[in-house]
């Protein structure tokens, strides 16, 4: 198991080594690209989507670090939130009709 937090600061010391500077917003348009890349992988059946995939996270790690999230944190409490999410079927899609975490916390 990796230590997401961990890795973190590891993505953020390999930018400052390359002095890379990171700016949310040049970040998250990084972030939309390579999601863009591995979805082209995908389609195409490229081999290098686990590359891609790795992308993805490595910007998103570097996003979380500058904002001051732990991602392995918010991670852990999404899913336990999408855990106890109710859903119905509506012309063949599954439509969210509550979210008790939310509820209970009013």
């Amino acid at each position: 198991m990796i230590d997401l937090k961990q890795k973190q600061l590891e993505v953020m010391e390999n930018k400052k080594a390359h002095g890379w500077e990171v700016k949310i917003p040049e970040e998250f348009c990084y972030l939309y690209g390579e999601v863009s890349e591995a979805y082209d992988a995908w389609l195409k059946q490229k081999d290098d989507l686990g590359s891609e995939l790795a992308d993805i996270a490595i910007y998103l790690m570097a996003i979380s670090e500058t904002l001051g999230f732990n991602l392995e944190d918010e991670i852990e409490k999404k899913m336990e939130t999408n855990r106890h999410r109710h859903y119905i079927k509506v012309d063949g899609k599954e439509i969210k009709i509550d979210d008790r975490d939310k509820k209970n916390e009013q």
